[in-house]
């Protein structure tokens, strides 16, 4: 006898054996139910959500002789030769492969004839998004008004694809992706009916990694059974698949904490030496992290046991919650730039290493902060120290606070010209990295108009483009801030073109050529 893979064995025949998409099972079977069946659907979802057996069963509902509750009863001439494929009113059609101009025709030339044995002639098509525009164009006029006995059922995994006339002509039902609970149930169903040995910790992992697919659930329980005989545990999936155990994840982690990633390293090369995935390593680390980090917030998690629950207790306690969510944006980091990288190995050991030289521990986030802020503000000279507040009343000491938040820091070098501290600002553009509003500075000039405006001047005048630069107010607010910071007051800040402080005498040919710092040959005639 022939053998079918469990996903095609155990595809579900009713609406009811569908996991997670009740909110489309329902609508469905209300329309059978009714009667008021719509000429063309679409099926959107991600892979092995249930598209294409959903539009099966509808169109087994559809034409089938003695349906129930809106679902077919699988036992009539017409479902069961719908079952095996022998009914020549249902097409199936991928798209990927018959996606010409050509293809789409045939079918416009078909719809036109009555269905041999059904009531309803219906034409599936997989991957509809793989459709030339050509075949999409041939297709609109008869997806707009198809005969009355013909139904298209359409199914695709990225709609966006689609031309928006497909779209407004189809009734669209979208497909989630399936919740790991819901492909334990369907898990459980099939490992009875197949007599398949299975621990409940080995399903947990099998709907963790099959990403809410239920088809890709499958096949990786259908590979665990061919693989040896007896009960599947934890240990066998996670080899199948290439996926370090929970012990070697946890080692790993456990040394980038110590900050030895010497010997992170040495664990790194002895996954690899056994055989396993670098992406798979990468995949089960953030996992692992991520799981602390719940552990560490909720004190709950689900998958592991007793020991490997009390070892993430433990490990919990020695890292901070901070630097959890910091390794996993940098292992997230690290597994982006592997994907581009034909240096693997290496991406993945040097990002181990900076992740494992620099850990804060609990409460060394908080006081390396509150530390660097001192440091700032020594640093700043804006500390002033006045004995006589010792010995203040509460009125009084509110009162010299309001004082001090009124009083402006002074600058040492209040009693410089613009012209002497005006560079000085230029320079602290460069500085700090702000090269964009440094290059349009580079050239200017500064006149102090009062004691609180400071004119820049442009002698060269100033572009459209660099005039908004400068005016956008998160650059105007720099500037102010220098500028503040050199006269120990807030001043304000006013652009001159050019064209105001221009000489009158004007420059020779020769003073112009000088100016452009480049060679030109002058000849003469």
């Amino acid at each position: 006898m022939e053998y079918t893979s469990l996903y095609r064995k155990y595809r579900p025949t009713t609406f009811s054996e569908m996991v997670g998409q009740d909110h489309i099972t329902k609508t469905l079977k209300n329309q059978v139910i009714s009667g008021r069946i719509g000429h063309a659907y679409l099926f959107n979802g991600g892979r092995g959500t249930g598209k294409t057996s959903a539009a099966k069963i509808l169109a087994r509902a559809i034409n089938c002789l003695n349906p129930k509750d809106g679902e077919p009863c699988n036992e009539c001439e017409i479902c069961k030769a719908m079952l095996e494929g022998s009914l020549t009113d249902v097409v199936e059609m991928d798209a990927a492969s018959n996606n010409s101009v050509e293809d789409i025709r045939a079918i416009r030339d078909e719809v036109n004839f009555l269905p041999t044995l059904a009531k309803n002639r219906v034409y599936i098509i997989d991957e509809v998004h793989m459709l030339s525009t050509g075949a999409f164009n041939a297709l609109l006029k008869t997806l707009e008004e198809p005969p009355a006995h013909v139904k298209f059922i359409l199914a695709t995994t990225e709609p966006q694809k689609l031309p928006a006339t497909i779209l407004s002509r189809c009734q669209r039902f979208d497909f989630k992706r399936l919740l790991e609970e819901d492909i334990v149930k369907r898990l459980q169903i099939v490992c009875k009916q197949s007599q398949i040995d299975i621990t409940e910790e080995a399903l947990q992992v099998i709907a963790v990694l099959a990403e809410g697919a239920a088809r890709d659930a499958l096949s990786i329980l259908e590979r665990c059974s061919q693989e040896k005989e007896g009960t599947i545990d934890v240990t066998q999936v996670k080899n199948l698949v290439g996926i370090p155990g929970v012990k070697v994840v946890s080692t790993i982690i456990k040394e980038m904490i110590q900050q030895n990633p010497e010997q992170a390293l040495i664990t790194l090369e002895e996954v690899l030496l056994d055989g396993k995935d670098l992406t798979n390593l990468l995949w089960e680390m953030i996992k692992y992290v991520k799981d602390l980090l719940v552990y560490k917030t909720t004190q709950t998690l689900k998958i592991y046991n007793k020991e490997e629950l009390k070892e993430i207790a433990e490990i919990s306690k020695s890292i901070s919650k901070e630097k959890l969510i910091e390794w996993i944006y940098g292992l997230s980091e690290i597994e982006n730039n592997m994907k581009w990288s034909t240096q693997k190995e290496i991406m993945l050991q040097t990002g181990l290493i900076k992740l494992s030289t620099n850990v804060n521990y609990d409460g060394m986030d908080e006081l390396k902060k509150k530390v660097q802020e001192l440091e700032n503000t020594i640093k700043s000279g804006n500390i002033v120290v006045n004995s006589t507040q010792l010995n203040q009343t509460p009125k009084q000491e509110t009162q010299a606070k309001v004082s001090a938040q009124k009083t402006v820091p002074k600058a040492n070098i209040e009693n410089l010209t613009s012209e002497q501290y005006w560079p000085k600002v230029i320079e602290q553009l460069k500085q700090t990295g702000k090269m964009v509003l440094y290059s349009n500075m580079i050239n200017t000039k500064a006149k102090q108009k009062d004691d609180l405006t400071l004119e820049v001047i442009f002698p060269n005048g100033i572009t459209k483009f660099g005039k908004d630069l400068l005016q956008r107010p998160e650059n105007m607010q720099e500037i102010v801030r220098l500028v503040s910071m050199e006269c120990g007051k807030e001043m304000r800040i006013k652009y001159i073109e050019g064209n105001e402080y221009v000489p009158k005498k004007e420059d020779s040919l020769e003073e112009k050529i000088k100016s452009l710092d480049i060679p030109v040959n002058i000849i003469e005639e």
